[in-house]
């Protein structure tokens, strides 16, 4: 139960992204569910053919250790130095005070995630990633004006998504199209 209501926490980290309306900023609990919504919805358009059950699992689990570790915004350079050893420390606390099968069962989603190792979890992190830029179109590009983020520097999200799926390179190219009409980029 203890591991049950420290993850309520994650409701209240937030990300960079904004909700779609802009109003507030997107928690990890959001982000977490809508990508699992995207999973479910993208895999038939994809071709995705491996076990999705696994891909929710991978989904649900893959920021949990945010809740010690804090989010860290994609094109923070300097966030991202140390982010791996944070979020080491922040799975081992939250993790290891679980029952042994249980503690691996959610560590070994947690690492299987983050080292692709399986094609649910590349497809599980492609989706990762086209959800935050997605997020950033539909908010009408607020977290990149606010943080200077140039059409060039999403390429470190739009990358992985158009190796993975050449549906999801589809999608990437229409979200660009929507962002370029709308100028939501900051100035190169």
């Amino acid at each position: 139960m203890d591991f049950l209501v420290a993850t309520d926490g994650l409701k209240r980290v937030y990300r960079a992204g904004y909700l779609a309306d802009g109003s507030r900023h997107e928690s990890d609990a959001e982000h977490m569910w809508h990508l699992g919504i995207y999973a479910l919805a993208l895999q038939g358009e994809t071709g995705f053919s491996g076990d999705i059950g696994r891909v929710l699992a991978l989904v649900l689990v893959h920021d949990l250790v945010e809740l010690y570790a804090g989010d860290t915004y994609a094109y923070d350079a300097k966030g991202v130095e140390g982010q791996a050893e944070r979020e080491e420390e922040s799975a081992r606390k939250l993790f290891g005070g679980l029952p042994s099968d249980v503690g691996e069962f959610f560590y070994g989603a947690w690492r299987e995630f983050e080292e692709q190792a399986t094609p649910e979890a590349r497809f599980a992190k492609a989706l990762d990633h086209l959800q935050g830029f997605a997020q950033n179109v539909i908010s009408r590009g607020k977290s990149w004006t606010e943080n200077g983020i140039t059409r060039k520097r999403t390429s470190l999200r739009t990358t992985l998504p158009r190796q993975v799926s050449p549906a999801l390179a589809e999608i990437v190219d229409r979200l660009y199209s929507l962002a370029d009409e709308e100028d939501l980029f900051a100035p190169e």
